[in-house]
């Protein structure tokens, strides 16, 4: 074996170790390929003009079981000019990609996603199908995953409550799915890194539960196709994504055994959680599906409900088949939602989530087709990026009086984040460290230049 091939496998090696549960083989890992880049034996490309700020990790759901540092290395080797993730309800993977994005000179951003009541929506869907007055909904650009205590007890609160929910959903599916059921502290937390499990992780392990409880195939498709209903044929049995997809839709969504309709009181409104995303440093997020829901038909009141509680920025999938719509007209649906951001001044962030398997984390196909809005999805993202890190070092991000106080207009505010997130390298962030709140922009741009 030649030393290259060599130097190849022991490359991936450590790519697969940067997805371990184990937090210091995953920094080790990480450290290891560092170094090869700095020898020059891995060779990086330049940054280029694509951004992605809506990856899951798994600290929520990713479906290739990427860690924060997986995501910072694969968004550093294809030269993501930005890259985000964002995951649901924790904050856990934050220091850890942070501290990649330094230790590979990428410039990273951490979210989290939530749902919410939206009180003046109460009758119609959003972007959540088939619920009512729930919305999904996003903070970008948090600085720390230690808040004040208040937002604490709301971080716990949200974990609690998932957890909760997870439990009573799992004792209606066992009931149906018996004689083949789980056990949530043995069979589906072990599949997290830190217990925060998923309606994804429970469906792998009904899908492995299965497996073992029917080790013949025939009886294993015979139970499936009995308790789902579907032909077992496309199920990519024993274990595929296929039959995961089926279990979730059959027996978790609307319809199925273990649903519950949520309504009022199911989940925190939308004005109290974006006032807590506010409080723990970070840019309150609307999370937009494709445009064909009975509220997001309404964009435009639906843009003024968020903004009265504290939106500033507004979030887009990509990939033209995360619709329920024919991709035309989601792309139609898309560029009149980013006319209507760009008028009143709401930060645009893009991402392809990657909980599901084919999703990319560059969907070039999709991002060459909407090629007139890489410029305004670049900026969003070098906006949320100078807030991570004003905020993180010196308490002057995008939402803080600072800068409320220094740019009276959505436009001089976005433009001057821009233009620190444009310049701003990772390597040099310490220079924003502790900077007053007698701060100038002025002065800020110059102390980069230093």
């Amino acid at each position: 074996m030649s030393q290259s091939m060599a130097l190849d496998q022991d490359s991936e090696r450590l790519e697969g170790e940067l997805d371990s549960f184990d937090p210091s083989r995953r920094k080790e890992a990480l450290c290891l390929l560092r170094e090869r880049i700095t020898s020059g034996e891995i060779p990086l490309p330049c940054t280029g003009l694509y951004v992605n700020l809506h990856c899951h990790t798994f600290f929520s759901y990713n479906a290739y079981g990427y860690s924060p540092s997986k995501l910072a290395w694969l968004a550093r080797k294809v030269g993501l000019a930005v890259a985000g993730i964002v995951d649901f309800d924790v904050l856990d993977g934050l220091e850890e990609f942070l501290e990649a994005g330094r230790l590979l000179e990428l410039k990273t951003c951490v979210g989290m996603e939530t749902r919410v009541y939206v009180p003046e929506f109460a009758d119609k869907v959003i972007n959540s199908p088939g619920e009512p007055g729930i919305a999904y909904l996003m903070g970008v650009g948090f600085p720390t995953s230690k808040p004040e205590l208040a937002a604490r007890d709301f971080l716990f609160s949200l974990r609690a409550t998932s957890e909760q929910r997870n439990r009573e959903l799992l004792a209606r599916v066992n009931n149906y799915l018996s004689p083949v059921v789980l056990d949530y502290d043995r069979e589906v937390l072990p599949l997290t890194p830190s217990g925060n499990a998923t309606e994804r992780h429970i469906c792998l392990a009904y899908a492995r539960k299965a497996r073992s409880h029917l080790p013949d195939y025939r009886e294993l498709a015979a139970f499936w196709a009995a308790k789902l209903g579907a032909d077992t044929s496309s199920l990519d049995l024993p274990e595929g994504f296929a039959l995961q997809s089926t279990i979730r839709a059959k027996t978790m969504k609307k319809g199925g055994v273990g649903y519950v309709q949520p309504g009022k009181g199911s989940f925190p409104e939308m004005a109290n959680t974006n006032r807590l995303i506010l409080e723990m440093g970070a840019i309150p997020t609307h999370c937009w599906l494709d445009g064909t829901s009975e509220a997001e038909a309404r964009i435009e009141e639906l843009l003024e409900v968020a903004m009265r509680s504290g939106t500033a920025a507004v979030d887009i999938i990509v990939d033209p088949n995360y619709a329920s719509c024919p991709p035309e007209v989601k792309v139609r649906n898309l560029l009149r939602l980013v006319e209507l951001a760009e008028e009143r001044g709401l930060i645009v962030v893009v991402g392809t989530e990657m909980n599901l398997p084919g999703q990319k984390l560059v969907d070039e196909v999709a991002l060459r087709e909407l090629a007139p809005l890489l410029p305004i999805f670049l900026k969003g993202a070098h906006i949320v990026y100078a807030h991570s890190v004003l905020q993180r070092k010196a308490g002057l991000g995008y939402t803080s009086d600072w800068a409320q106080r220094r740019f009276p207009t959505h436009t001089e505010r976005n433009e001057f984040f821009r233009r620190v997130g444009s310049a701003l390298q990772p390597s040099r962030e310490d220079l924003l460290a502790g900077l007053s709140q007698d701060a100038t922009p002025k002065a800020i741009l110059e102390k980069m230049r230093a």
